[in-house]
C-alpha cells in the first residue's frame, strides 16, 4: 500500500462539565476566556485512527488542521506528542464566532491551500455544538465522498478504502474510493497517550502569535529546527471571502441561552414491599417520567 496523506480536523472546546453562568456571551456566542478547555473527544478518535493508518502504512504523514484562538496551540503540541507529523492552525480573530456553515467553508478553504492529500477526518461532533455538521459540510466543499459514524478501517488499498460504521440498529460495513472524509464515533479506539520521545522533541514547538512572547533562545531554536513552527494561517493566507467567515457568514443566530440545573425537589425512600414499589412505577408513569 503506497503511504497515505492524511488530514485530521481538530478542535479545542469548552469543558463541558464545567460551565458557570458567564459561560455565553451576550451576542450568544461562547465565552471561551471563562471556560476551562479540553481535546475534543471524538477528534482524539479521529487521531487515532489517522496513526493506526500511518503505522500500517509506512511513509504516511499525518497532518493536524484546527480553527480556533491562539490558544488551540495547546492541543497542536498535544497531537504532535501522539504522532502527528505536521500542525496547522487557522487562526484570525475575523474567524470569530462562526456556526457550521462558516466553519465548514473557512476549513474547506485551508484543505485547499493543503493541497494534495488521500484521506480527511474528524471527530462525529463537537461537545460544545453537538451538531455533527461540520464534517458533512466540509466534504460537500471539497466535491469528495463522505463516510460518517466510522469506528474501524478494516481494509484500505491505493484504490479504495473499507470502513465500518457505528449505527443505532448494528455495525454496516461501506467502501468508498479515496480521496473521502471520514467522521469518526466516539466508540472508536481511544487515542494513545503522549509519547515520551515526542513530548522531549516538540515541547518547543510553538505558533508564529506564541513565537513572539517566547525568550530569544526559544526563537533561535525554532530558525534551527523548523518542524517545531505550528504553521497559523489567517484569511488572507487561504483566500477566504471576508463575507463567508465568522459572524458575517454564519446565518445561524443564537437568541437566548438559559443555564438548566437540575435539582432534586422532593425524595421518598421505599421498601422492598412490591405494593410500594408498584405505586411508584404507577407515579412516575402518571407523572410521564416513564412509559
Amino acid at each position: 500500500m503506497k503511504p497515505l496523506k492524511i488530514i485530521v480536523l481538530v478542535k479545542q472546546v469548552p469543558d463541558t462539565r464545567n460551565l458557570g453562568s458567564d459561560a455565553m456571551k451576550p451576542d450568544g456566542t461562547v465565552n471561551r476566556a471563562k471556560i476551562p478547555t479540553i481535546f475534543n473527544p471524538d477528534d482524539l478518535n479521529a487521531l487515532e485512527m489517522a496513526l493506526n493508518l500511518k503505522d500500517r502504512a509506512p511513509g504516511s504523514t499525518v497532518t493536524v488542521l484546527t480553527m480556533g484562538p491562539p490558544k488551540a496551540a495547546d492541543i497542536m503540541r498535544d497531537s504532535l506528542y501522539r504522532g502527528a507529523d505536521k500542525a496547522i492552525m487557522i487562526s484570525d480573530r475575523r474567524f470569530g464566532g462562526a456556526d457550521t456553515l462558516a466553519t465548514s467553508y473557512t476549513i474547506a478553504q485551508a484543505i485547499k491551500k493543503i493541497g494534495d492529500y488521500d484521506l480527511i477526518m474528524g471527530g462525529r461532533q463537537a461537545i460544545d455544538g453537538d451538531t455533527a455538521q461540520v464534517g458533512p459540510q466540509t466534504a460537500e466543499k471539497l466535491g469528495i465522498n463522505q463516510v460518517t459514524y466510522a469506528i474501524e478501517i478494516p481494509e484500505i488499498s491505493d484504490e479504495k478504502i473499507v470502513i465500518k460504521r457505528k449505527l443505532d440498529k448494528g455495525i454496516e460495513v461501506v467502501e468508498t474510493p479515496m480521496p473521502c472524509l471520514l467522521t469518526v464515533h466516539g466508540a472508536a479506539p481511544e487515542c494513545r497517550m503522549p509519547i515520551a520521545k515526542r513530548v522531549m522533541k516538540y515541547k518547543y514547538a510553538r505558533s508564529k502569535t506564541e513565537l513572539g512572547k517566547t525568550p530569544e533562545w526559544i526563537q533561535e531554536l525554532h530558525k534551527e529546527r523548523p518542524y517545531l513552527t505550528i504553521e497559523e494561517w489567517g484569511v488572507e493566507d487561504i483566500n477566504a471571502d471576508a463575507e463567508k467567515i465568522g459572524l458575517p457568514g454564519s446565518p445561524t443566530k443564537v437568541k437566548s441561552i438559559e443555564n438548566v440545573v437540575f435539582t432534586a425537589s422532593e425524595s421518598k425512600l421505599l421498601s422492598d414491599n412490591d405494593n410500594d414499589i408498584e405505586e411508584m412505577i404507577k407515579e412516575l408513569i402518571a407523572h410521564h417520567t416513564i412509559g
